[in-house]
């Protein structure tokens, strides 16, 4: 179909179905001007070509912080903000990609050198994505694209995952029929991430974004992790899923991130393994005197986070299956202190007077609200579990320090990585 024809549809209200299927009822009017404008834009810069709608999901990490880059364990959720494209198969070598607020991306995909990308740039992803599906021998090609997305920037809602992994899928349904895997997807994006981009990120975050739903990950065999889809619908047990972006940015906190899985390698390595997953727990803890001199204090409280929130993974995927709202939240409560007190991400150090993390943090317990860093850290959101009859209030007092939308509320989307027209939603393989 065209797009013309498809900025018809939409504008006749023929996408109302699916647009209600992934945004909720609410936001249909919206969704429908947002992608009427995508549409559109797509139109004037590369003309009527035949087009297909795309979407990822951003996801929240909902317990497991910075565990997944030592093959530990992690609850997290695909949620109702994405990134969209409107895209055409070109069937050439060339990628171009116009994403909203930027310059154009122009990517040849013949070039697989990551040293011929600049480090931190969208275009290093795109050729990353590609290289990494073409080694595991899948087809890749040229596409042009419009991208918009309402997953902030360093909000720790994975914008950067979710674009990631919308360059897969392009891939996966032009040239692979829609075939390509759901975890292939993600790993994609990761090696993007590591060797062209230059972030050494962990799996969770892709893994999140093109799974979609509710999962538990376990990433114990990094390269095939578990995932279990969970039904769990955190309103019918009277709570709603809230982030607030505290304004801080992630742009120049890739020292603080990288430094969270060396310690812990670190710390493995002292003991003879790879990752932390390999160390027998209680032989980490009879070493510590030992380790204190080779790794430093914070590396060995940084290890001491990763073994307790695998274990508490493990006891919040159970209360989930059980319907236990009140063992989930008292085990995210302790999460969010382990994260706070052990592995020390709420703030950098290079900036130690800006800390909206924790001043956000203080605030929700102060009323009552379990709550927990997101993501990353060191700058950007945290997560809370508001009660229903709450959310006015918390969301009015946050932002008065925050900013006005500042706290979001959130639901789980069902939907990972899709292409979709009027009348179905189309996602990858399952394994």
């Amino acid at each position: 179909m065209t797009a013309t024809e498809t900025l018809k549809q939409i504008r006749d209200k023929e996408y109302d179905k699916m647009l209600t299927l992934l945004y909720g009822a609410d936001r249909l009017d919206a969704q429908r001007q947002r992608y009427t404008k995508l549409t559109e834009s797509f139109i004037s810069l590369y003309g009527d070509l035949e087009v297909s709608l795309f979407s990822v999901p951003g996801r929240s990490e909902i317990s497991g912080n910075h565990t997944d880059h030592n093959n530990g364990k992690v609850l997290a959720a695909a949620v109702d903000i994405d990134i969209i494209a409107v895209a055409y198969k070109s069937g050439d070598s060339v990628i171009r990609v116009k994403s909203e607020g930027y310059k154009e991306d122009v990517v040849d995909i013949k070039i697989k050198n990551p040293s011929k990308f600049r480090k931190n740039s969208s275009s290093a992803i795109i050729a990353g994505v590609c290289d990494a599906l073409e080694i595991k021998g899948y087809a890749c090609g040229g596409f042009l694209a419009c991208t918009t997305s309402d997953v902030l920037t360093g909000s720790g809602l994975s914008s950067s995952a979710a674009f990631e992994v919308m360059c897969g899928n392009i891939i996966s349904h032009f040239y692979n029929n829609g075939k390509i895997p759901a975890i292939e997807l993600a790993k994609a994006g990761k090696y993007s991430e590591n060797v062209y981009f230059g972030k050494p990120c962990g799996l969770m975050d892709q893994t999140a974004c093109a799974h979609g739903g509710f999962s538990y990950i376990d990433f114990e065999h990094n390269d095939t992790p578990m995932v279990d889809k969970m039904n769990f619908d955190l309103s019918g047990c009277g709570y709603s899923l809230g982030i607030v972006n505290t304004g801080g940015n992630h742009a120049d906190l890739t020292e603080d991130y990288a430094s969270v899985p060396k310690e812990m390698y670190t710390c493995a390595n002292l003991l003879g393994r790879n990752v932390l997953r390999e160390v027998d727990e209680a032989d980490f803890i009879s070493r510590i005197a030992y380790l204190r001199g080779l790794a430093g204090d914070r590396a060995i409280m940084r290890a001491m986070h990763f073994f307790r929130e695998n274990d508490r993974v493990e006891n919040q995927r159970a209360a989930l299956k059980d319907g236990d709202i009140d063992c989930f939240l008292r085990l995210a409560a302790e999460s969010g202190n382990s994260s706070f007190k052990f592995l020390q991400n709420i703030y950098t150090n290079k900036n130690i007077s800006e800390q909206g993390l924790s001043l956000a943090l203080a605030v929700s317990e102060r009323m009552g609200v379990v709550c927990r860093v997101h993501g990353g850290g060191f700058a950007g959101t945290i997560q809370a579990f508001v009660p229903n009859d709450k959310r006015d209030g918390y969301k009015k007092a946050l932002e008065s320090i925050f900013g006005a939308d500042s706290c979001m509320f959130l639901n789980v989307r069902p939907y990972g990585a899709i292409s979709f027209d009027s009348d179905k939603i189309y996602e990858g393989a399952a394994v």
